[in-house]
């Protein structure tokens, strides 16, 4: 389920957030380690948001995951920026497409934006896979354009316009 944000789900936010695979795959400006601190930070900045563009990915009850249109300015202001993470123990179901379609589906109903743009690493073939399942098609890719790590990437551009 793709929920709102509560005070309550700062434990789970940090437990889940807090694997060195997850922030391997992301922008640095998502810290590891992932403290209590970060998740209760997050969450009170996000939690009155209107309209809603980031959700909990919730599983009985427990956040383990974030998905989220980020709003953009300037020549962006109608496309914005798909981003999502779920903690390694739920990779691998399904969840995350579902996730995206569903985010995707509520952006383009509730949202006046004209696509949906999605950016992944080069060396993270599972979120190509994701993005390519729920419909996104790869627009290119900008060879040894980003640094993670230390190690320089290629970065994969992926477009989704609406039905």
């Amino acid at each position: 389920m793709l929920r709102r944000w509560k005070i309550s789900d700062a434990p789970s936010l940090q437990k889940n957030a807090d694997d060195r695979r997850v922030s391997a795959m992301l922008l640095d400006r998502f810290p590891y380690p992932y403290t209590i601190e970060d998740a209760q930070y997050f969450i009170n900045i996000k939690i009155d948001e209107e309209p809603i563009t980031n959700f909990a990915i919730d599983i009985d009850g427990e956040v383990v995951g974030v998905i989220s249109v980020d709003m953009r300015a300037d020549i962006y202001s109608k496309t914005p920026l798909l981003g999502y993470w779920i903690s390694p123990a739920h990779c691998g179901n399904g969840i995350v497409t579902q996730a995206v379609e569903l985010i995707t589906n509520y952006a383009f109903t509730h949202l006046n934006i004209i696509c949906i743009q999605a950016n992944t690493l080069g060396n993270n073939p599972a979120s190509m896979r994701v993005l390519e399942k729920a419909g996104f098609i790869k627009q290119g890719v900008l060879p040894k354009s980003v640094i993670k790590d230390g190690e320089i990437l290629d970065e994969h551009l992926y477009i989704l316009h609406p039905l």
